[in-house]
């Protein structure tokens, strides 16, 4: 039973590849995949672009923070000048903790400036690549399109391609009910001349026709009885000059 229903299964994915084989355009195929490649380009110049974003924001961030550090500076000095001494450690304790996150945020920004370089590596390769793929299928489908075009002329002049066979078909079939339709119409006449089909658009009558037929026997033996009176007496004549 297992290898019954395995036999089976090949054979359902064998015709159901032919069926989409017969309709798999490689035109519309070729188009699809490269839609898909101008996708996956996009996608990774909005990464790029997201990356250049946040590295904006980190930057702005270490600028605002370098601002502070001078400000605080500055305080740490005022408030030193002035004896404060506390204040001014304050200020310089706030100083500290703002160099460290600045040392954050540098190394945050050198790992999105060498992200930003992988991913500008990789937009500049598959746009390349995106190219390649563009021209060699505008090859391919100009080449389909011509062996196409090659396989149905060449179908139409010998007659094997489907529709010409339709069309073969059809004037067979039209010289059948030709030929059908001239014997019907030759059996009409005769019977119709025999008197065996009453032709009803005839102002004559079965009586009628039976006459003319009489008087038309009558009148081909009157000629016949002529042309043999003519031909006795030329022979007579012949024998008299004799």
């Amino acid at each position: 039973m297992p290898g019954l229903m395995s036999r089976a299964s090949t054979i359902v994915k064998a015709k159901f590849s032919k069926v989409l084989d017969r309709a798999e355009d490689p035109g519309e195929t070729l188009d699809y995949s490269y839609e898909q490649q101008l996708q996956l380009l996009q996608n990774v110049k909005r990464g790029v672009a997201d990356v250049v974003t946040a590295k904006k924001r980190l930057q702005l961030q270490t600028q605002q923070l370098e601002q502070s550090l001078v400000k605080l500076e500055t305080q740490a000095r005022q408030a030193l000048s002035a004896g404060r001494e506390d204040l001014a450690r304050q200020a310089l304790e706030r100083k500290s903790g703002i160099q460290q996150q600045l040392q954050g945020l540098d190394q945050q920004v050198q790992g999105l400036e060498a992200q930003q370089e992988k991913l500008v590596a990789s937009e500049k390769q598959l746009q390349a690549k995106i190219e390649s793929f563009r021209s060699q299928k505008e090859v391919i489908k100009a080449q389909y399109s011509a062996a196409e075009a090659q396989v149905r002329i060449g179908e139409a002049a010998t007659g094997i391609g489907e529709q010409m066979a339709d069309t073969g078909l059809a004037i067979q079939r039209a010289k059948d009910k030709t030929e059908q339709m001239q014997a019907r119409a030759n059996a009409i006449e005769e019977l119709t001349e025999a008197g065996a089909l009453e032709d009803f658009t005839s102002d004559q009558d079965q009586l009628d026709r039976e006459l003319a037929q009489l008087s038309s026997s009558s009148q081909v033996d009157s000629e016949l009885e002529k042309m043999k009176a003519e031909l006795g007496s030329g022979e007579q004549k012949k024998e008299i000059e004799g």
